[in-house]
């Protein structure tokens, strides 16, 4: 379970990579740089704390470093620090995304830490992949609404007839169930 701190820091990186409209006046991870949800309305904290990313156990750590990376950043580019959210909370949008150009640009010794990083907070967003597909579009996850995701049939499965070839492309199995699973 993330402490506030490391919680917040991670939301802020999560909307610098997938830019989300604010949760409420007071939010200051998300930078109100969308008009609809980003990646953190798309769960990408839920996503990183899912003990499948292998992830979770480092989660604090990163976030550590990237208040360390912008602290040193701020100094770098003359900026005050507002001592009363973490560094990288208190960033401009333009200089947080300045800050994640340099973490992962070729030849940075963490490239491949904050790229990582950056990929779940993607795939929270374009994929839910920490959420069942139909609950995630029944609940109109931001990302897949986005990509017009169908919604689920009635029977809660997703088809997609206005896509399909409009044919069978295959025989089924002689074994093969009405719901598709061979037997």
């Amino acid at each position: 379970m993330l402490d506030e701190t490391s919680r917040v820091t991670l939301e802020a990186f999560a909307d610098t990579i997938v830019p989300g409209n604010r949760r409420s006046p007071q939010d200051l991870a998300v930078a109100d740089m969308s008009p609809t949800g980003g990646a953190v309305a798309a769960g990408a904290v839920d996503l990183l704390e899912w003990d499948a990313t292998g992830l979770t156990d480092g989660l604090d750590d990163y976030a550590r470093s990237l208040n360390g990376h912008a602290h040193v950043h701020a100094d770098r580019c003359g900026l005050l620090v507002d001592e009363k959210v973490p560094a990288f909370v208190g960033l401009p949008f333009e200089e947080r995304t300045a800050l994640v150009r340099v973490l992962t640009a070729p030849g940075h010794p963490e490239k491949a830490l904050w790229v990582l990083l950056a990929l779940f907070c993607y795939m929270a967003y374009d994929s839910a992949a920490h959420l069942h597909t139909a609950d995630a579009v029944a609940a109109g996850h931001p990302g897949l609404t986005a990509m017009g995701l169908a919604r689920p049939d009635a029977d809660g499965l997703l088809r997609f007839s206005a896509w399909s070839y409009g044919r069978p492309l295959a025989r089924p199995r002689p074994d093969t169930t009405p719901s598709g699973s061979p037997a």
